[in-house]
């Protein structure tokens, strides 16, 4: 059965390098190229490809960061990363990517880790994937379903988010989308960008701009820009006056 191959590379001559690697057999197909994370996890959606060879250098959105984000899809594929740097080696591994290859790719290599990944199945795959320890380091969008198309919000366009039940709430600068992602993990992911005020919210530590009371006297952050009303659970209060007193 033939092994469909996503190619996600900035660089047209490395795409073309792969193409010229896998033209002559027939176990492997390139369906789709990408040249940036972003536009990869568009060609995921449309094409649902077997593997990816993913470049982990890129603009808009590094490969590390793609990883993290197919984590929360229903049947990711395998995923061989590509890169010219050594030092990403590390935190590549910390995926369990299914692969990992150092450019210029070498077709005995390349074939190597291919079959590798043939040898999983998607929920083999999934599994892998879910059980990444992808930090958010380097996070620098949320991932949201809108209409059946993947949106792609950037981080720092972010007010809060806030949880209700299995779903949580992103409020951001054109509006509002609805995630699956739990708030724990956003708030282990982002720590150094949001600080949670109630069990059930994050705000981003850089829209904050000062505290309130309502009219029942339960304390509120104020967010710029916005006039939404969120309270801070009595546990949180002290922290989140001690950030306002100090930032």
């Amino acid at each position: 059965m033939t092994m469909n191959i996503l190619v996600v590379d900035d660089e047209e001559l490395a795409r073309q390098r792969i193409q010229s690697l896998l033209q002559e057999n027939s176990e492997y197909k390139i369906c789709a190229e990408a040249e940036n994370g972003a536009e990869a996890l568009m060609m995921v959606e449309r094409h649902q490809p077997d593997l990816i060879l993913l470049d982990i250098s890129m603009p808009v959105m590094d490969g590390l960061e793609v990883a993290k984000h197919l984590s929360g899809m229903p049947n990711p594929p395998a995923v061989i990363f590509t890169t010219a740097y050594g030092e990403y080696a590390l935190e590549a591994f910390s995926t369990k990517a299914t692969g990992y290859l150092m450019k210029p790719i070498r077709q005995e290599q390349l074939l190597k880790s291919l079959q590798q990944a043939r040898s999983l199945n998607r929920a083999q795959r999934s599994k892998v994937l879910d059980d990444n320890e992808v930090t958010g380091a380097g996070r620098k969008h949320i991932c949201a379903r809108m209409r059946g198309n993947l949106e792609l919000i950037p981080i720092e366009d972010v007010y809060y988010f806030q949880a209700d039940q299995k779903y949580v709430t992103v409020r951001h600068k054109q509006g509002e989308v609805i995630i699956e992602e739990s708030l724990k993990s956003l708030e282990t992911d982002l720590a150094d960008k949001f600080i949670r005020i109630h069990r059930n919210a994050l705000v981003a530590k850089s829209r904050i701009t000062g505290l309130a009371k309502n009219n029942i006297g339960r304390v509120q952050v104020k967010i710029e820009k916005i006039d939404d009303q969120l309270e801070v659970s009595r546990r949180h209060v002290a922290e989140i006056r001690r950030f306002v007193r100090n930032r």
